[in-house]
């Protein structure tokens, strides 16, 4: 029941000891000494979609579909709403199946964010044009996800073993949505080849969602009881490489860094690196669930004073001139792979 493993979801998540590398950390960005700037001129907000957002994060896809997951999805909805951030709902392809109760985890998302605020839908690369239009009609979404997650699939025991034609979905999709369509990875990222097959149909919003953060390989073994997939813990692109092989695509493409992201640091240099916005998801989540909505705002509040800092020590006084000004050098491990 799809219900039961998305609180199953969950539950492993916080019980997940492996920790990839984003390599974020062989990104080296130079200290300026004289920046020539106040701490009260520098501006976080941005233009994400047509609606403006007050700092360059978004709450990105977690849950939904069970009571358990409408009081996270209250929480973070809420987060959502004080800070004027995006937030991305779990996967509804639960609710198109009719469950009041999943159904009022996702709108709950909507009822507390307001028309003023961005939500965005989720549905898997097998949905068709019709379930999309359902899914963003359900909580009024000013875009769409749609989540690319085979290795996820292979490694659950009641996964998905057809992935033909996902392409062409996403292609109808495109074409027949008015709205951004964002292509996600859930965790494995996005190889510059992939990026541009989906280019190639229309798609400009690309959710990297690196290696490093969550780990569905993970998540799933644990649930699993009769295969062990430990091996496979190490399987994906790390969060920099694939936002740096993705951004050497035309500059109309829009790219989220997600994947790993925790702190301050993981956000400005993700937008140094080119990206648009950062998503973050299951740190998020453990700050709810071990602690509330106040113990998430918290966490929220001292990354973007954070974040205003390193800024400040960088001489940028706006997302655009951090996005498209800032000179970075590539260390380590990550020259290998860029």
């Amino acid at each position: 029941m799809r219900s039961i493993r998305k609180r199953e979801h969950i539950e492993y998540y916080l019980k997940t000891t492996f920790q990839g590398d984003t390599f974020l950390g062989d990104v080296f960005l130079e200290h300026n000494a004289l920046p020539n700037l106040n701490f009260d001129e520098i501006d976080t907000s941005i233009v994400f979609g047509n609606k403006q957002i007050d700092f360059p994060l978004f709450i990105n896809a977690m849950t939904g579909g069970s009571s358990l997951t409408r009081e996270i999805n209250k929480d973070l909805s809420t987060l959502a709403r004080d800070f004027n951030i995006p937030m991305a709902v779990g996967s509804q392809t639960i609710a198109l199946e009719g469950d009041e109760d999943a159904i009022d985890s996702f709108r709950i998302v909507r009822e507390i964010i307001g028309d003023q605020g961005v939500v965005i839908g989720n549905l898997s690369g097998q949905a068709s044009v019709e379930e999309a239009k359902r899914a963003m009609d359900m909580i009024n979404a000013d875009a769409i996800q749609i989540h690319l997650n085979p290795a996820q699939e292979l490694v659950m025991e009641e996964g998905d073993r057809e992935f033909k034609g996902i392409i062409d979905n996403i292609e109808a999709i495109v074409n027949n949505i008015d709205k951004p369509v964002i292509v996600k990875e859930i965790g494995f990222g996005i190889s510059k080849d992939v990026a541009e097959k989906l280019y190639n149909v229309g798609v400009r919003y690309i959710d990297i969602s690196g290696y490093g953060g969550t780990n569905f390989i993970e998540i799933e073994n644990l649930r699993n009881q009769s295969f062990d997939f430990t091996e496979l813990y190490s399987w994906g692109i790390p969060t920099a490489a694939s936002l740096i092989n993705c951004r050497k695509l035309p500059n109309d493409l829009k790219l989220i860094s997600s994947g790993g992201i925790r702190n301050s640091m993981d956000i400005v240099k993700s937008i140094a690196l080119g990206a648009e916005v950062a998503g973050i998801s299951g740190e998020l989540l453990s700050y709810v669930v071990h602690g509330g909505y106040l113990n998430a705002k918290d966490y929220l509040d001292k990354i973007i004073y954070k974040m205003k800092i390193l800024m400040l020590l960088l001489g940028k006084k706006n997302i655009e001139e951090l996005k498209t000004s800032t000179d970075y050098r590539i260390t380590g491990r990550l020259k290998d792979l860029v």
